[in-house]
């Protein structure tokens, strides 16, 4: 990036100077990461619930890697529920953590069928209730299974929210308000994807590769990480263009799609 674009925010900032820099950096994002999106496979609210819960210290990958087998086996919160101990930490040992992981998901399973009848509520105060979901979990469920607006403050949300200013808190769900004030409810969700997108790819936790940063100039922490364009560049992670990233198993209709063969129906 060239040195003219880099500045940093002021020290001091009015409520309304923060407000116009923070959705200015969400118009940036949304050119860079045009095809952000929840990085896990799923095919209905269950599905994403149960995954977002293995997704915990572990990858999206990883959980990618293991769910197929889990939903073959158990399709339904009833089927979940009923499942052997021993047989879902089988499953499930490749996620860590897989003991407290197995007590959640057949916890919640049973809640599930014994509350709702099985379906997954698409309401934050019910599935708080269950074990084993906050609402960063509540939250990647109703944004993305029911279309219900929410942030989702994981390690990298929380990480780039103080990076950006706008929050000071370590606490996800003070962050989750600070950043809520600075946004309409409607970008909610993609503001989400798009911060995550960009911790995981370019704004590392370690060394951020402020270089290449396309948002350098907005952005009161730049210099943490590696300035030169060229080192910067080396540091990127995953994909930088429309591809399915950590998915396997990515919809017909996912923008990164490559297009079918000429002649293919």
């Amino acid at each position: 990036m060239a040195e003219s674009k880099v500045g940093k925010a002021p020290r001091v900032e009015s409520q309304v100077a923060k407000v116009r820099r923070a959705r200015r950096i969400n118009r940036e994002l949304a050119e860079v990461y045009p095809y952000a999106h929840p990085e896990l496979d799923f095919e209905n609210p269950f599905q994403l619930l149960i995954a977002t819960v293995l997704s915990a210290q572990t990858t999206d990958l990883r959980v990618n890697q293991t769910t197929p087998a889990l939903f073959a086996k158990y399709p339904t919160a009833a089927d979940m529920a009923a499942a052997d101990p021993a047989d879902l930490e089988q499953i499930l040992r490749p996620t860590g953590f897989f003991r407290a992981k197995t007590r959640s998901v057949l916890g919640l399973s049973a809640a599930l069928r014994d509350e709702f009848g099985g379906e997954v509520p698409g309401r934050l105060a019910d599935l708080t209730k269950l074990p084993g979901v906050g609402r960063k979990t509540a939250n990647v469920v109703l944004g993305n299974a029911f279309g219900v607006p929410g942030i989702t403050v994981d390690t990298h949300f929380g990480r780039l929210s103080r990076r950006f200013g706008w929050s000071t808190s370590q606490d996800p769900e003070e962050v989750e308000r600070d950043v809520a004030a600075l946004f309409p409810k409607s970008d909610w969700t993609m503001l989400s994807h798009r911060v995550v997108f960009h911790g995981r790819r370019m704004c590392h936790a370690r060394k951020p590769a402020c270089g290449v940063c396309p948002i350098a100039a907005l952005c009161p922490s730049y210099g943490e990480g590696e300035t030169d364009p060229e080192k910067a560049t080396k540091l990127l992670k995953y994909e930088k263009g429309g591809f399915p990233g950590q998915r396997l198993n990515p919809p017909p209709d996912y923008p990164g799609q490559p297009a079918p063969p000429l002649g293919a129906s």
